[in-house]
């Protein structure tokens, strides 16, 4: 069985991943025997993190290496893919996870500045980064790409308004890189993630009358954690995951069946 999750020599490129979800996908890969790069926009933390999973995972085959980025400048996207095929070789896995939400409330007190930041860092860098990416993926014959999304972006959204518009266009970018480039052998596939406890949802699950709400909820009746997002990363990146193409997989404890 480990030989279908197995990532041994494959470069896997995580954004967003000095912190929850995307720390935990890096972490996973690594263990997995990827060599992956955790970016994020300090260096410091960077590194930080790409020290600690070698110390947990190097013994394993996998490895880190830390590439300081800020996904909002397409430059240094570009620098980051140069450098991580410099250093590590062709990307294999691209998982664009780094994502904001500046704003919290109703549309009609929405700044214009907050918006913009959302649209832009959410639909565009991940848009940049993957022309940047798959292009590669297409002559060599194979790859993954897995964008990390949410279910705010399957249903309506009050509160996460311009968010869930950002995510709703990330699952169309899925699936239309998926049909782009398919007959090339890449898998393009997002992951919508349900309410999970990282510092980015914060402002949700530390308000205890929406947290007893979600858990009264949900089927499972708790949030996730970023290590089962990971494993759903893992999936879709693997040979496990091989005939799956131009999905949104919800990884949500059943919110989405909810009434």
């Amino acid at each position: 069985m480990d030989d279908l999750f197995d990532l041994s020599g494959q470069t896997a490129l995580i954004t967003g991943s000095t912190k929850g979800i995307g720390k935990a996908i890096a972490a996973r890969m690594a263990q997995y025997g990827a060599k992956v790069v955790v970016s994020s926009r300090k260096a410091d933390v960077c590194e930080a993190v790409a020290a600690e999973i070698n110390a947990d995972y190097a013994a394993r085959g996998g490895s880190a290496t830390a590439i300081p980025c800020h996904v909002g400048y397409k430059d240094q996207l570009a620098r980051l893919v140069e450098e991580t095929e410099a250093k590590l070789g062709p990307i294999d896995i691209l998982v664009p996870n780094a994502a904001v939400n500046p704003y919290y409330g109703p549309s009609k007190d929405m700044p214009d500045s907050a918006w913009d930041k959302i649209m832009e860092t959410n639909i565009r860098s991940t848009f940049w980064l993957c022309n940047m990416v798959i292009p590669g993926m297409a002559e060599r014959g194979k790859g993954s790409v897995t964008i990390i999304a949410s279910i705010a972006g399957l249903v309506g959204n009050v509160e996460l308004f311009a968010y869930s518009i950002s995510k709703v266009a990330e699952h169309q970018m899925a699936r239309n890189f998926a049909l782009e480039y398919g007959d090339k052998g890449v898998r393009v596939n997002a992951i919508a993630p349900g309410l999970i406890k990282t510092d980015f949802a914060k402002t949700l699950w530390t308000d205890p009358v929406r947290l007893d709400r979600i858990n009264n909820k949900l089927p499972l009746r708790r949030l996730g954690n970023p290590d089962e997002i990971a494993g759903a990363a893992l999936f879709l990146a693997s040979k496990a995951g091989a005939y799956v193409t131009g999905q949104v997989l919800d990884v949500d404890g059943g919110a989405g069946i909810t009434p």
